[in-house]
């Protein structure tokens, strides 16, 4: 099992950064568990390097058995998984048809918003957690995860996928949910710079 990391919130700079590549794969393995561990500890089905504050183009996600009543749905997540997905490097590289979408996002904690325009189906290009040159064909609910985990490698927030109306809506019906999750990361880093003046590392 791996760590439980930070979950990084939106105003985080790190969140509109576009993401270095991954070169080295020495540490993969490790941060990708340590990823598929926060994301199912904040019961996600996806999770990108960014929103644990490393820049990497690595993204980790999951397509889960189907809820079994409610007793089933508060059974942890890793002991309903179907299919992990592990990707560095990830790349679209065909497209077709388009769906709108409700989605939410771990670093906005709490924010659903209907209207995110995506593709119904992506091939994906990525290297796994080795560096072996894999692809994958994705439809539906998994393309849209894809769709929103590679655009947090690239700074984008689902939100910014809606269009001028729909966005300008959600912008002002959540100004202040907004406005506090900018506090909190503001008060986060504080707190990692002292740790990184303490220590003279920076975790993870």
């Amino acid at each position: 099992m791996g760590r439980i990391l930070p979950i990084r919130l939106y105003g985080d700079p790190v969140l509109k950064r576009r993401a270095l590549p991954v070169r080295d794969f020495s540490g993969t393995p490790e941060l990708a568990q340590d990823m598929l561990e926060t994301m199912f500890e904040a019961r996600g089905v996806g999770l990108a390097a960014p929103q644990v504050g490393i820049s990497q183009r690595l993204i980790v996600a999951a397509e889960y058995l189907e809820d079994e009543g409610e007793e089933g749905s508060e059974a942890p997540l890793r002991t309903r998984v179907k299919e992990v997905y592990v990707m560095a490097n990830p790349v679209i590289t065909y497209r077709e048809g388009r769906q709108s979408v409700l989605e939410g996002c771990l670093s906005l904690p709490g924010l659903y918003a209907e209207g995110a325009q995506r593709d119904l189906r992506v091939r994906v290009e990525y290297q796994n957690e080795r560096g072996e040159k894999k692809a994958l064909e994705a439809e539906g609910y998994l393309a849209v995860v894809l769709q929103h985990e590679i655009d947090h490698l690239d700074g984008i927030f689902f939100f910014q996928r809606m269009l001028p109306a729909d966005k300008q809506k959600f912008l002002d019906e959540h100004r202040k949910e907004l406005a506090e999750f900018q506090r909190q990361a503001r008060a986060f880093l504080r707190e990692e710079a002292v740790r990184l003046g303490a220590d003279g590392h920076r975790w993870p």
